[in-house]
């Protein structure tokens, strides 16, 4: 549009039309004191989402209602008619995303709050969510068996019938992790992971696929063990969007894990249902733009179902950046069948981050992020996204990565470094860290002691995870005189939730609770929705209408 144009229809509240001539239109008819002229009013039409929307002129002013019938013009002016310059219909919430989502899930929205590691996306938040009708994913990864089997009993039993996820991460540096995830996951009947941090596929997470695969009836096959995929790379989607390996279902039968069957039914289904594209989250990221990166993740689904042809195509989800109305409708508009919020739910009540952290968090900006190296992939180089603001974390976190990088040995480290990193960083001697590591894996993984036995270089990777593990573990548990060290795992999105709820009953923390925060994000996203409808038709509205602010209970079901 040039800025020559001038609008054909404008009046004092803001409104301008700049479409095609009124009397083209379709016509209104109804009562004339239904209609909303000043901006308080128009905004409350807009916002009831439940009933359709009508811009109308009435005595060269434009106003909106969401009353009265619409016909096609007849040539003659009726009394109590006025012409419709844009409108737009009802639009429910369960309307965003792909309708199969919530059929195969059982949820009233297309809404997941994924995984946070460390049981930060905690069992009440997961339980809070499933009563809603939401999917929320347990964070399982960096939790020894015992913890994540009372998590399996407390949510089974608040969500008999769902819906819930739990996680599973690819643990390079500890396998056992990964198996006996799948184990615990198989023997209690857990139906949907997360699966999260996979570099390429594994036998455990194959094994989990395929070991819940059987045919009906009707001869049709039956998928129990569902898989969400976290994605940021496209060879890895495509190895979760196709069937699984041969060379792992034969290693699988062998092993007696799986029956012949199941590995025939295996070559007809993909690895995963739906696809989780992770753009620029916290925790493990690529730091990889949404914008190009969907689209490219969805081409290539579109690629492999026109290969296989699979019976249920995969869905193609978008997370990572997602905290407001306005990232969600983007995610919506590019194709996500659904949207997977993060950092924004490890600030509200029910998440198992410190009040500490949580106060934090809700004082983050945009640009208050960083990347540092990450503990369970230390060696590999891998880095994770962190907050910087109010902690020590990124900065001691590099330090030690810059040590193993440069030495063999903590023997090797000059006497001075060390006294610096006992005394400001570890505030223990590092014999008395290795001690506990011992103790640490001779419980978790004895297989990570073995490795170390001879090999110096790999047990000073251990002690310095001592202190990357422990760190988020401190922000969880809100660990005293150990704040600067707190690991906190977020993302640019976090700054942008705050941005967006400033001067609302959410700035405050303690107002913040999952469930609403996601009604709040899809009920936004619905409303601008409504008002790009109708920018399009060519209604252009002044800025106090272009924005949804979250109103305590005032959400639209």
């Amino acid at each position: 549009m040039t800025t020559d144009q001038q609008p054909m229809t404008t009046n004092n509240n803001g409104l301008q039309f700049y479409g095609a001539p009124p009397q083209a239109s379709l016509i209104w008819q109804g009562a004339i004191q239904s209609i909303a002229f000043d901006p308080v009013g128009i905004k409350a039409k807009l916002k009831n989402l439940s009933q359709p929307c009508y811009v109308v002129r009435y005595q060269n002013q434009l106003g909106v209602t969401n009353e009265g019938h619409v016909h096609s013009p007849n040539g003659t002016a009726t009394p109590g008619t006025l012409p419709i310059v844009a409108s737009s219909l009802p639009l429910a919430l369960s309307q965003l995303g792909d309708p199969t989502f919530l059929a195969f899930h059982g949820t009233k929205m297309a809404y997941s709050s994924g995984a946070m590691a460390n049981g930060i996306a905690s069992a009440p938040l997961v339980i809070a969510m499933g009563k809603a009708g939401l999917l929320g994913s347990f964070g399982a990864a960096g939790l020894v068996p015992s913890r994540v089997e009372a998590a399996i009993h407390e949510i089974q039993h608040a969500l008999p019938h769902g819906p819930y996820a739990f996680n599973l991460i690819h643990s390079p540096n500890e396998e056992a992790l990964e198996r006996n995830g799948v184990r615990l996951y198989l023997q209690y009947g857990v139906n949907t992971v997360e699966a999260s941090a996979y570099m390429g596929l594994t036998p455990h997470i194959v094994y989990y696929r395929v070991a819940g695969l059987s045919v009906n009836q009707q001869n049709q096959i039956v998928i129990k063990n569902r898989v969400m995929a976290k994605i940021s790379r496209r060879e890895v989607a495509s190895k979760f969007m196709e069937p699984a390996p041969p060379r792992m279902l034969q290693e699988l039968v062998a092993q007696g894990l799986i029956s012949e069957q199941q590995a025939d039914l295996a070559q007809y289904v993909p690895m995963a249902d739906d696809i989780t594209v992770e753009a620029d989250s916290g925790g493990h990221t690529d730091n990889r733009p949404l914008v190009a990166l969907l689209p490219s993740i969805i081409a290539l689904r579109d690629e492999i179902q026109t290969k296989h042809n699979f019976a249920t195509p995969i869905r193609v989800g978008a997370a990572g950046g997602i905290s407001t109305p306005a990232s969600s409708l983007a995610a919506f508009m590019m194709g996500a069948a659904y949207i997977v919020t993060g950092s924004v739910n490890q600030a509200c009540v029910e998440s198992g981050a410190s009040t500490h952290t949580k106060k934090l968090l809700a004082e983050t900006g945009m640009a208050d992020v960083t990347m540092a190296p990450a503990a369970d992939m230390f060696e590999l180089g891998v880095k994770l996204q962190v907050l910087k603001r109010g902690t020590f974390f990124p900065m001691r976190a590099q330090k030690l990565y810059d040590l193993w990088k440069e030495y063999d040995a903590v023997e090797d480290i000059p006497a001075d470094e060390r006294e610096k990193l006992e005394k400001q960083v570890f505030r223990r001697k590092i014999d008395d860290i290795w001690h506990d590591c011992v103790t640490f894996f001779a419980e978790r993984d004895p297989d990570q002691l073995k490795r170390a036995e001879n090999n110096p270089k790999r047990k000073m990777a251990l002690i310095f995870r001592w202190y990357l593990g422990l760190s988020s573990r401190w922000s969880n548990s809100g660990e005293k005189g150990r704040e600067m060290d707190y690991q906190i795992w977020c993302g640019p999105a976090m700054g942008a939730f705050n941005d967006w709820v400033r001067g609302s009953y959410l700035e405050h923390y303690e107002n913040r609770q999952a469930v609403d925060i996601a009604n709040h994000i899809m009920t936004g996203t619905a409303y601008l929705y409504r008002l790009q409808t109708l920018r399009i038709q060519g209604l252009q509205l002044p800025a106090q209408l272009g924005q949804y602010q979250p109103v305590s209970n005032q959400l639209v079901s």
